[in-house]
């Protein structure tokens, strides 16, 4: 079989490495313009994978398609615009800790072509889903989540619309027999969910009943949006063993509570980097856009703040005067220490007495430290609120350099 593999970032290395394996014939385009492939793609290979940030189009398929017709087990999918990674990465630890033998795979970081070889029917998959996975998808999972969506990829996405109507293909092709879990608060998720034929289970509930609540308290990683994510995913696994969530949590209680209360922030993400001088670093540098500062903000409301922000905004500076406002009407939030381009124009333009302007990463943290250690009850949060391409390689690369400053403090 020829195979053309569109892009040859982490997915079509993992493709190309795949098919590989059985001798398929692949060719590699990398460093292009979607206009300027071959106008014969579509008629001189036999298979077209795109890789994720590449448009679809009609008569090409991906790694995310090409798992979902091959997997041999029930697919947990979950999407949302905040939140995949730690909702998986939770369904995953509590499956794990009832006895499923669990793969974790899709936008949290493996290759779901990496284990497909490896699955059994008995085993169940959790795929974080990203939009662009799910851009041209014509499956659904047995059990589609659906988080908080909000606008985000626009520099990639068509528009809002072509946003959520990607995010709409993990609901849109399921069963009546299959599950769609929702966050009821959020108009998009509700739509989304609206689409799907399945049994809906929203959260979070009107009146949590006294079993969620011990099991939601069992919680160690901050934030009341964590707790949410938490009942998503007890929601997940209550429906996965075809139970309702009271009967779940009441046959399995200590080995429920004991999978979150041993459960720790993913990289990046609320991560407690350190502890020095009674001062708590966190790492929240997963945190691109307003919104998911907000959350982060809310997520320590009992504490002094010290904050890093700033990077390349990815509304085109459209969000920065929001965010000004937001950081001058947080008053548990003492400073906001500046980097990167957004954090230039804040500082130039919404000017505010709470803002430090700092010319590098470490000179951030170094004034920082200085604030925090003379405000009593104080952690330093970086949480940028801005992609990270200014200055750093991505996302990976800003919460790394941070937490290797911070260990060296």
């Amino acid at each position: 079989m020829k195979i053309a593999i569109l892009g040859y970032g982490k997915e079509g290395q993992s493709s190309e490495k795949y098919f590989a394996k059985s001798g398929h014939d692949i060719t590699i385009f990398q460093d292009f313009k979607v206009e300027e492939l071959p106008a014969s793609l579509n008629t001189d290979y036999d298979l077209i994978l795109r890789s994720p940030s590449v448009p679809p189009r009609d008569g090409w398929s991906s790694m995310t398609q090409y798992f979902f017709d091959h997997c041999p087990c029930p697919i947990i999918g979950i999407t949302g615009t905040k939140g995949k990674g730690t909702t998986c990465a939770l369904v995953a630890d509590i499956l794990k800790a009832l006895g499923s033998k669990v793969w974790l795979v899709g936008n949290i970081g493996t290759p779901s072509l990496d284990v497909l070889d490896q699955i059994k029917p008995t085993d169940i998959v959790v795929y974080e889903l990203s939009s662009f996975q799910l851009w041209d998808l014509h499956k659904s999972p047995h059990i589609a989540v659906v988080l908080k969506v909000e606008p985000d990829h626009l520099n990639i996405h068509y528009d809002y619309n072509d946003y959520l109507s990607a995010k709409s293909r993990i609901t849109s092709a399921q069963a009546k027999d299959d599950f769609c879990i929702y966050l009821q608060s959020n108009a998009d998720s509700t739509k989304i969910a609206n689409l799907s034929p399945a049994q809906k289970l929203p959260y979070p509930a009107t009146k949590r009943s006294e079993e969620l609540v011990a099991a939601l308290n069992s919680l160690t990683i901050p934030g009341a949006h964590n707790r949410e994510n938490a009942e998503a995913a007890l929601l997940t696994v209550a429906a996965y063993f075809h139970q309702p969530l009271s009967t779940l949590l009441k046959n399995h209680p200590e080995k429920i509570h004991s999978a979150l209360a041993n459960f720790k922030s993913l990289p990046h993400r609320l991560e407690l980097a350190r502890t020095l001088n009674q001062v708590k670093y966190y790492d929240d540098n997963f945190s691109t856009t307003l919104s998911s500062t907000a959350v982060a903000l809310d997520a320590f409301r009992d504490s002094n703040i010290i904050l890093i922000a700033g990077g390349r905004d990815k509304t085109g500076n459209a969000d920065l005067p929001k965010l000004a406002e937001l950081f001058n009407m947080q008053t548990n939030l003492k400073n906001v220490i500046l980097i990167g381009e957004s954090g230039h124009t804040l500082y130039q333009d919404f000017y505010s007495p709470k803002f430090v302007l700092a010319e590098s990463l470490k000179d951030a943290i170094d004034q920082a430290r200085i604030k925090a250690e003379a405000i009593p009850n104080s952690i330093v949060l970086m949480s940028p609120a801005a992609a990270s391409f200014d200055m750093f390689e991505n996302i990976y690369d800003r919460g790394a350099q941070y937490q290797k400053l911070i260990s060296e403090l």
